[in-house]
């Protein structure tokens, strides 16, 4: 059967002389023969139901590389990896669509975000753990900024969490008008503190990696940073939910479909970080902006409280338990309750009006 022309073939195939030719520097889709003289490329009629599959790959977004992988399958495996993407893919739009909603809904209610008198009242406190001698942890509650950092375990963790909340605390007295922006740029500051702690305890074998959940408040919105496994939640009218997702390996593999949530909750890797502050360049938090309510209940914690103590004991806590530092205590004592194998850190905010 004769070869067919790279035009006829992008034809049959409902794909672009210009695709055909990035598919085949990518060796995606080598052409069957190429003239030596004129350099134009031909193909066999049976590379069509592979241009066929990378045409339909394409148009539901999955990128060439993982393409590549799944044209290499036999077709059952091709199906379940295509599966596991798009379940990955329905993960993340599901993320964006809450943060385009609550994006949308910030934006048009910007001319009021500074009209109702509100403010926090917080309570914030560490525990080292059951049998545990050194805390990597810092939780901190000012007057603006609400922050807890978990440290990996180690001298160089330790310092890291420390020297990180530390760089956020300009902003306690810092003029803000751009709450998000400035709460991005003091992270970026963070990271530079650990990358500092870092050069300094290399040379004893020790690492400074540390992750960092923080709330800037702004009288009636507070900015949200979030990197790591630390988690904040929202008690609000009787309902808890969760503001931040997890940047950890095992949520990585609930979010493509790999793993389910109970499973999840007792894998032997479920500690490890995907993203945290490392000093290294490029490290980017989870950002976004929150309307505050009368009445609402924040809570900021290292994964030694919410790792161990399920999310029905922190919401009936959370909502039962009384003023922030009395729940804090109880927060703690449940962790206890579930052999606090890890550093606990904790800390409590409530809106209130003036």
């Amino acid at each position: 059967m004769p070869l067919l022309t790279i035009g006829a073939f992008a034809a049959a195939a409902r794909l672009s002389a210009k695709a055909l030719r990035l598919y085949d520097e990518l060796g995606l889709l080598p052409p069957a023969a190429v003239d030596g003289d004129t350099g134009y490329r031909y193909y066999d009629e049976a590379q069509l139901d592979r241009a066929r599959l990378i045409a339909r790959l394409r148009g539901i977004g999955m990128p060439l590389a993982r393409i590549r992988e799944v044209c290499d399958l036999a077709p059952t495996a091709a199906a379940d990896e295509i599966a596991v993407y798009w379940a990955q893919v329905a993960a993340d739009t599901a993320v964006r669509q809450r943060l385009a909603t609550r994006l949308v809904e910030d934006l048009s209610g910007r001319a009021t975000m500074y009209d109702t008198p509100l403010h926090i009242r917080p309570a914030a406190r560490t525990d080292g753990g059951e049998g545990r001698d050194t805390n990597e942890d810092v939780a901190y509650a000012g007057t603006r900024l609400l922050a807890v950092a978990d440290g990996i375990r180690g001298p160089g963790g330790g310092r890291a969490s420390a020297a990180a909340v530390e760089a956020l605390t300009a902003l306690e007295t810092a003029t803000v008008d751009d709450p998000l922006g400035a709460l991005a740029d003091a992270v970026a500051r963070a990271n530079r503190a650990v990358d500092h702690v870092g050069a300094d305890v290399a040379a004893g074998g020790g690492e400074a990696v540390t992750t960092l959940t923080a709330v800037l408040w702004t009288g009636s919105h507070l900015a949200l940073a979030h990197i790591g496994d630390g988690r904040v939640y929202l008690l609000r009218e009787g309902r808890l939910s969760q503001l931040t997702h997890d940047h950890t390996w095992v949520q990585s593999q609930v979010d493509e479909g790999r793993l389910g949530p109970q499973e999840a909750l007792t894998h032997p890797q479920r500690a490890l970080l995907a993203r945290a502050l490392t000093g290294a360049a490029g490290t980017e938090p989870d950002l976004s902006l929150h309307r505050a309510l009368d009445g609402d209940r924040y809570l900021l914690c290292s994964d030694g409280l919410s790792g161990v103590v399920p999310p029905a004991a922190l919401h009936s806590t959370l909502r039962d338990a009384g003023e922030p530092a009395r729940t804090v205590d109880a927060l703690i004592a449940l962790a206890y309750d579930n052999g606090a194998p890890d550093n606990i850190a904790c800390v409590v905010a409530d809106v209130v009006a003036d």
